[in-house]
């Protein structure tokens, strides 16, 4: 599991997901997301600016990302 240092209070999914090397840019994480096999804190989440904060899990094939402060 990856851990995501947050610097602000929140990050938009589409853009962690880029970040965290999850998609290879935006638009393509936008994609990704819309399809519905992307989890946040085990449910799947189609929101592609689903506001992610501290605590929070996000699952996408193998991978996991908890977003830490």
């Amino acid at each position: 599991m990856k851990e995501f240092k947050l610097t602000g209070t929140h990050i938009d999914l589409c853009d962690l997901m880029k970040l965290v090397d999850m998609a290879p840019n935006g638009g393509v994480a936008k994609h990704i997301i819309a399809t519905g096999v992307v989890k946040v804190d085990g449910v799947v989440e189609t929101r592609k600016r689903c506001k992610i904060r501290a605590g929070q899990v996000v699952e996408f094939e193998d991978m996991k990302v908890v977003v830490v402060l």
